[in-house]
This record gives C-alpha cells, structure tokens and sequence, in this order.
C-alpha cells in the first residue's frame, strides 16, 4: 500500500496565507502615508456684471500635464516640464486644456458653456510655488460668456479632483456664498440675478455632503483609522466585546469631535497627531497579550484613545468648514458617515478573517502578525509626527 505523506499544517491554508501576506505588506506600506488629509480644492467663480464669468482653480498643474500623481517629486516635475523642447512642452499644454475641459463643467440652466484655458502662473523656468518649484503653477483660470437670459449657474468637476471649496462672487447681485462640495458632486444651482441667500440652502443635500466626506474621511482616505478599527477587531473577545470596544470608541470621538467643532474644546493637532499613532501602536501591542484578562483596562484605553481620534476628525471638520446656519447639521451628519467608514471597516474584517477564526493557527499565523504590523505601522507614525 502506498505511504501518504502527512500533510503539512502550512498548506492546509493557502488561501489564509495569501490574505494575511497581503495585508501585511498593505500595513507596512501605510506606515508612510499621510494622515487625516482629506484634500480640497479651493475655487473662485467670478461671475461678471459685464456678462461674463471666470473660474480660477487650484490645482498641481505640472502633475496634470505629465499624467503624475500630485504626490510626486515638485521638482522632478518641473524639470521634466523644462526640459522639453517648445514643440513637445505645447503638445503637452494642448492636452492639459482639452484634460481640463473635460473634467471641469461650468453649467447655465444645466448646459455646459464654453470657456478658456488660461495659465496665469506659468514661466520659462521652474519658480517657486506653494514651497516647491513649479513651471505651470498652482493655479489654472477659465474665463467664457454668461449664455443671455442665464437664470442660475453650478459648478462641477470630476472625480479626479477632491472635493471643491467653491466660493461663487456675483458682481451683479453684490453677493455671494461659500460651499463645499463633495468629490464628483455638482454645486448648488446660484441664481443669477440676486435671490436671496436664504432660498438657497438645502438641508439634505448638506447632509448628504458631510455625510459622504464622513465616510471618505475614513475609507479610503483615513489609514491611520483603518488600522486602529482593524486592531479593535483583532483584539478579539468575542462580539459582545467587540460591541462593547467600538461603542466607547464611538461615544468618545463623538463627544470630542463635537466639542472641539464647536469651538468648546481645542488641541495642537502637533499633540493630537503624534497620540493618535500612538493608538495604532497600543492595541497592536495589547492585542498579543492574553485575549482572556484586562477588558475593562482595555475599554478604558480605547474610550481614552476614542477622544483622541475625535480631536484628529475635529481637525478635518475645521478644514472643510461648516455651513453657516447648519452647523449642527453638518456636524451631525459627518459624525455618522465616520461612523459608517467604520461599519465598512468592521464589515470588511469579519469577512475577510472572521472565517479562519475558530482555526487552531488563527491567532498564532494571522492575528498576531496582523497585530505587529498594525503597531509598527503606528510606531512608525508617531516618530514622524513628532519629529516632523
């Protein structure tokens, strides 16, 4: 009779392996990524009383014209723009306005119109611009006409920009508003003319706004947070101790995020920061030791850590700013899309693990790793917000 080889425990889970292989590397990769940056993009339409209109948008237009990440080396960017010969350098500004008209909309009663493509801070040679040289520069200008018997006008881009702080200035009316609008999202209609500020606001679609930027600020954009959810999972105990952990972390940002929006509380985030890495770096430790002794330790440092993190969605909420007359509306309903982003987060964990869980090996070849990685990961953070 032929002999069977005894199976070896570590093909027993390829799958397991392949997952928890994944993770780690996306963990250690998130150790250099930015934090609570949600990114806006500061707009200014300009609506003439001479009938004609001007947008000027802000945007890293070197990064534009080369098809590169925003993130990218400054001046590697404008070097390469530089150095390429009058010929290529105008083919490359031709298919930088023809990118910008298709991504950017300025709608009269809903039909596009047509605009210029001005480049207001582009030179020879690489100056400085925001901090970093530039050859295009920050700013892009779209000047056109107001279509004759226009009654109201929005504002639009694609999803390839962040979401837009628009500031519409009507000349005509002597009047304006400030408004943020959410990624790929078009702006409330302004009518043309001068009705009244007050007829303009819309409770849902403001609550729709925070609500959406809520979830974005934590997935994808919120990987310190990320991680801090997935660690609270990893911790382990079972549902009711789970239901227990992410309740107190969820009253204790609430409460600070609250008070800190509304002007009651207020932190350097220089201290914040650094103490939210912290956090990371706490329950990836905490989660290798004995899962069956200290929960009430434990759901005391994540309600402490609760309030830090609440200080860190304050932060954002400040940036983005608040509708005037609907701040606790905004306030609210950015405090739910967070708490969405973290049901996602839950969600995304328990399918992905929660099948291995009752697996002799789970803790020993998924657990624990996932845990060191997730304090390295915060460990990694905290150096760089206090030294940075």
């Amino acid at each position: 009779m032929p002999t069977v080889a005894p199976q070896n425990p570590a093909h027993r889970m390829p799958v397991a392996g392949r997952t928890v292989l994944g993770l780690l590397l996306l963990l250690l990769t998130a150790a250099s990524a930015p934090a609570h940056e949600l990114g806006l993009t500061e707009t200014l339409l300009l609506l003439r009383s001479d009938g004609t209109f001007q947008a000027e948008v802000a945007c890293d237009l070197d990064a534009l014209a080369l098809g590169a990440s925003p993130s990218a080396d400054s001046e590697a960017l404008a070097a390469a723009l530089a150095g390429l010969a009058p010929a290529e350098l105008e083919a490359k500004l031709h298919e930088l306005r023809t990118l910008l008209r298709r991504r950017i909309r300025v709608r009269f009663d809903g039909e596009p119109a047509d605009f210029r493509v001005e480049l207001p801070e582009r030179s020879e040679r690489p100056v400085e611009q925001g901090g970093a040289p530039s050859l295009l520069g920050l700013k892009v200008r779209l000047a056109g006409s107001i279509p004759p018997g226009a009654r109201e006008v929005t504002f639009f881009a694609s999803r390839a920009f962040p979401p837009i702080h628009l500031t519409i200035l009507d000349e005509t009316a002597l009047a304006g508003r400030r408004e943020l609008v959410e990624r790929g999202a078009e702006s409330t209609p302004w009518p043309l003319g001068g009705a009244e500020e007050a007829s303009l606001t819309d409770p849902l679609q403001t609550a729709r706004t925070y609500f959406s930027l809520g979830v974005e600020h934590i997935v994808p954009r919120g990987v310190d947070h990320i991680l801090f959810v997935l660690g609270l999972f990893l911790l382990g105990g079972g549902p009711r101790e789970l239901l227990w952990k992410v309740t107190a972390f969820t009253v204790a940002h609430t409460l600070t995020l609250g008070l800190a929006t509304l002007g009651v509380l207020s932190v350097s985030p220089a201290v914040v920061e650094p103490l939210i890495a912290l956090s990371i770096a706490w329950v990836g430790f905490e989660n290798l030791a004995s899962t069956d002794t200290g929960r009430r330790r434990r759901r005391a440092g994540v309600f402490a850590f609760g309030l830090l993190h609440g200080l860190g969605f304050a932060g954002v909420l400040t940036a983005l700013g608040l509708p005037r007359g609907e701040t606790v509306l905004a306030l609210g309903a950015f405090n739910l899309g967070v708490e969405a982003g973290q049901l996602l987060v839950l969600v995304a964990a328990a399918a992905v693990l929660a099948p291995w869980s009752r697996r002799a090996w789970y803790r020993r070849r998924i657990a624990v790793p996932l845990s060191l990685a997730v304090a390295l990961a915060g460990l990694v953070w905290a150096v760089e917000r206090t030294l940075g």
